[in-house]
Order: structure tokens, then sequence, then C-alpha cells
């Protein structure tokens, strides 16, 4: 395995990248660091006690699609191809050949999820619709006229679906009682806050300090601020 590993600017300098937490983004570099030669790491939870990250920081790193999962238990760097430059001379294959099976390189250089063919004979159409049904009516029937609260709930639906904690219909219910003992103005920032931070449940708005930025993220890396969300690893276990 090459000992050598890179970070693309263009991936590390991004919003999407700078507006995840610190221990985040922690974690993406040490994942970047012991990933082998096509950018698989097949003891994620190994890596994120080395560097003291939590499932909170997984999570956001799954839901802004800059790592991918797969069933095993093994996660692979998304934009790995687009990060390092491995000579053949170097280059050791992956021994996930099953997960990187199910993968395929983009036009930009990422991995990316095959489309997989479903056998209908073993998925029940009319419960699908049925599910899909009672989420749209319940968030509907919550929300009203008010049409960004309810894309709002929708999103974090979304959210817990990347992370692969999706609700039933008995957690929705509960979320949606617990953001009723909020004030209303604030459900939709509350809600916001959730998917920000890839958080399980709903939890009073944080008002931290601002985040002190420098120049340089490495240096950031170190910063006093590290680990500061960890009152808020969660939550729900639907």
């Amino acid at each position: 395995m090459a000992e050598k590993r890179m970070f693309a600017k263009s991936i590390v300098l991004t919003d999407a990248f700078l507006d995840m937490p610190m221990s985040a983004r922690c974690l993406y570099f040490t994942l970047g660091m012991l990933a082998d030669d096509d950018g698989f790491v097949g003891s994620p939870k190994s890596v994120m006690r080395q560097c003291g990250a939590s499932t909170d920081d997984m999570n956001v790193l799954l839901a802004k699609r800059f790592v991918l999962t797969f069933e095993s238990g093994v996660i692979v760097i998304k934009h790995w191809r687009i990060n390092n430059y491995l000579r053949n001379d170097t280059y050791h294959e992956t021994n996930y050949q099953e997960e990187k099976a199910t993968l395929k390189v983009d036009q930009n250089g990422a991995y990316t999820e095959r489309i997989r063919a479903v056998n209908v004979d073993k998925i029940s159409i009319d419960k699908i619709s049925t599910d899909k049904n009672s989420k749209d009516n319940i968030y509907r029937e919550f929300a009203g006229d008010n049409k960004e609260l309810l894309l709002a709930l929708e999103e974090f639906e979304s959210m817990r679906n990347r992370i692969k904690k999706p609700l039933t219909d008995g957690a929705r219910k509960r979320m949606l009682t617990k953001l009723s003992t909020f004030p209303k103005h604030e459900w939709v920032d509350i809600i916001h806050q959730s998917i920000d931070h890839c958080w399980q449940g709903l939890f009073p708005l944080d008002k931290p300090k601002a985040e002190k930025k420098t120049n340089n993220i490495f240096l950031e890396m170190l910063g006093e601020e590290y680990g500061q969300n960890a009152d808020y690893q969660d939550t729900c276990s639907s």
C-alpha cells in the first residue's frame, strides 16, 4: 500500500466541507490517511476511536456524502480518485471487491453507487405507496399552509434515511409532538439545526460562540472547539 496520501483543495476548501464541525473534518482526514489504495476503510469505528470522533461526526460525513457506506460496515472515501493519484508500481487493489463492484466512477472522478435492478416480486408496491402516503399526510397535516415547515420536515426525513436511521410512523408522531413543545417561530430553525448536524432528534436552538476561523484548516483541527457538540450525541433509536 502506498505511504503517501493527498487531499484536493477542490474538496477540502469547499463551503460544504468547511461548514462541517471540526471533529467531522478531522475524522475525514484520518480516514483519508488510513484508507487502502482504492479509498476503502474496513474498520471505520476503530478509526473513529483513534481520533476521538463520535457517531455524529460519521453521520455528518455520510449525510454530506463525503464518504459512502455499505451493509458490511465498510466505508469508502467518495472523492478518493480526485484526492489521490497512485502509480501502478505502488498500487495495491482493495480487498473489498464486493463493495467496489457496487460502485462506478462518475465523470468528475468521484465514486457513486450503481443503480441496482429491483426484483419487484420481493417488494410490496402497495406497502411502499402506503408508507409514503402516511409520511406525507402526517407532515402536511402538521405543517398546514406553512410550506417552509413542510420542506424542512421532508429534508429531516431525507437526512434520517441517508444516515440509515429511517423514521417509523410512531417515531414521526413522537418527533412532531416534541417539536410542538418548542416556540412555534423556532420550529424551522430547530429542524435545520438537526439536519446540519445530522442529529437523529430535535433539540433547543444551540447558540454557541462564533467559531474562531483561521486560514489553516489543519490548525483549526487542533482548536479548543474539537467535539463541541458532544452533548448532542443522540438520541432516537427508531
